[in-house]
């Protein structure tokens, strides 16, 4: 192993200079991102959190649709940290995409990494955060992507903009929190708050002074650019007497259409449009769980902050509260989401894959591992996990994305199954013990350059159901179907929306259910696709695909830049 680093590093001081012409030829737009212990003080106590240059959520990325940008991210943090730019599709540059042992080993304390973000079709809202361990709790940030110039809106133009983003808090620390579940083998404890833009809201103790709060102007119309960073739920949201049209998701425009509430998955972004429209006073803006999985402990905590109308009026003694769904409504989840649609109009085409290359179906599921004298804390002493077709991935000792280009053998397996190895009723109540257990390896799926690729994921009910919002990096997917129970090979994809379906980057498998993604394989690199909750990542739910190299240049990976972080 050792002399692998030592072949790896001298062939990365080769291409520097070669690398140089490629990614500083240009004056393109510069930020340092400083990742550094800062004090921060919620729910009446104070702990250090990593936060990039002292900011929580950290600062904003602004760009332009076909903008690249550098980011120098120096890490003065007390452990190994990445940061993965997500939904920015990053053509033929994986090297810059962010997940640690995927396509970077992490930059360790005391170290930068100069990271390049290509953006492409990308317009809308994305956002930033870290991907190593559950650090992304604390290190994150939104990613606005206007249009170019001369280019507008495809709606009115608003009278301003917000960033609202969502997140979860915990009064231990999240490094703690992360290393305590992986040993414990058990569930983690759930959080102590959630947030709205880094505030817990005036619900919760010691937290009314900073209750966040939006000022707007009667009859005014504003964007609010919504964002759920949550580690481990997904949410629903709402604004208390005022409706919002949704225009788009994860930097794609959509049809819009008007809701009292949203339902948003860690790593989705929602762009919505409301109007103050209502009797001048104050509002609360809210958020809570969303768990469809039964036996699924949760926050059941609301954060809130307070949408307050400009003038002279005289304010009831306490805001609304919005009427959010239930908990566990998965209908409410399902009717928002597969309420979606593209734009679809002639600035905005769809170009949904018909002639499916490589179809795949991918079962997802919870499962148990065995531990010693049954000393761990899952279902009956076992170790809690999660796969993809019965495999638990592994992460590998150096990234997959440098085993890969430098012919590295021995650092992951290519079979990765198209189809899951057992079928049965995925979906049934009881189903037998021996299911549970999957296999633990390194297996990364193969994709030929120009495939067009349908993925179909099937959640099962084995240990517990629940949801998954699964993110594929490199890409944006066409959702072109959905259901609750089993997926029909024969009747489902006759329901198939090839239309307008929306594009997206993150996605919600309902709680024992199914959803069907299409996409090209046009990107060549190594992507990362895995569950949101990171609970679930860190247990295994997880692919790696390699997409080939096409003819000619530009179909090609982009040599690694200088100063990739050593292994």
């Amino acid at each position: 192993m050792l002399a692998m680093k030592i072949l790896i590093s001298l062939q990365l001081l080769g291409l520097t200079l070669l690398c140089v012409g490629i990614f500083h030829c240009q004056a393109w737009p510069r930020y340092t991102f400083v990742v550094e212990e800062t004090p921060c003080r919620r729910l009446c106590s104070t702990k250090n959190i990593l936060t990039v240059n002292g900011q929580f959520p950290g600062p904003t990325l602004y760009a332009r649709t076909g903008d690249t940008i550098i980011v120098d991210v120096y890490n003065k943090g007390n452990r190994n940290i990445t940061i993965h730019w997500h939904g920015a599709k990053q053509p033929r540059n994986p090297w810059s995409d962010g997940p640690d042992y995927i396509t970077q080993c992490p930059i360790q304390p005391g170290g930068k990494f100069t990271q390049t973000i290509i953006f492409s079709s990308e317009e809308g809202t994305l956002w930033w955060h870290a991907h190593s361990e559950w650090d992304r709790a604390t290190v994150h940030g939104a990613i606005v992507i206007y249009p170019k110039k001369g280019a507008t809106y495809p709606f009115p133009k608003p009278h301003a903009e917000f960033p609202i983003i969502l997140g979860e808090w915990w009064k231990e620390d999240i490094g703690q929190l992360y290393n305590e579940t992986i040993q414990s083998g058990g569930d983690p404890n759930i959080s102590s708050a959630f947030l709205i833009n880094g505030q817990p809201g005036d619900l919760y103790p010691c937290s009314k002074p900073d209750t966040v709060k939006l000022m707007v102007d009667y009859g005014k119309t504003y964007l609010l650019r919504l964002i759920n960073s949550a580690v481990q739920e997904i949410l629903f949201f709402s604004i208390a007497n005022h409706k919002v049209t949704v225009v788009g998701s994860d930097a794609s425009y959509t049809k819009p259409f008007s809701s009292d509430y949203v339902t948003i998955s860690p790593g989705q972004t929602i762009d919505l449009l409301f109007t103050a429209d209502q009797s001048p006073n104050h509002y609360y803006i809210a958020a809570k769980a969303y768990v469809g999985g039964a036996g699924i402990v949760y926050d059941n905590t609301t954060t809130t902050a307070i949408l307050q109308y400009n003038g002279n009026y005289t304010s009831t003694s306490t805001p609304s509260l919005p009427n959010l769904p239930s908990h566990n409504d998965t209908k409410a989840s399902v009717h928002f989401t597969g309420s979606l649609r593209s734009l679809a109009d002639k600035n905005h085409p769809v170009d949904v894959p018909r002639n499916i290359t490589t179809p795949l179906l991918y079962t997802l599921s919870v499962n148990t591992l065995p531990c010693l004298n049954n000393s761990c804390a899952g279902p009956n002493g076992t170790r809690l996990s999660a796969s993809v077709n019965n495999i638990s991935f592994v992460d590998p000792s150096i990234d997959i994305l440098q085993a890969y280009y430098y012919h590295v053998n021995g650092a992951f397996g290519t079979r990765f199954p198209n189809f899951p190895p057992f079928l049965f009723n995925f979906t049934a109540q009881d189903l037998p013990l021996y299911l549970q257990t999957p296999k633990q390896g390194t297996e990364v799926k193969i994709l030929e350059y120009n495939a067009t690729v349908e993925i179909v994921f099937q959640g099962t009910n084995l240990v517990a159901g629940d949801d998954h919002p699964m993110h594929l990096h490199g890409f944006s997917f066409y959702v072109v179907g959905w259901g609750l129970g089993n997926f029909d090979e024969d009747k489902d994809p006759l329901k198939y929306n090839l239309v307008d379906p929306p594009l997206q980057n993150t996605i919600a498998v309902p709680v024992n259910g199914w959803t069907a993604i299409r996409f090209k394989a046009d990107n060549p690199g190594v992507w990362f696709m895995h569950c949101h909750l990171d609970r679930h990542m860190s247990w295994g739910m997880d692919v790696t695909f390699i997409v080939k190299n096409g003819k000619g240049l530009g179909a090609q990976i982009l040599a690694p830049p200088p100063g990739m972080p050593p292994c």
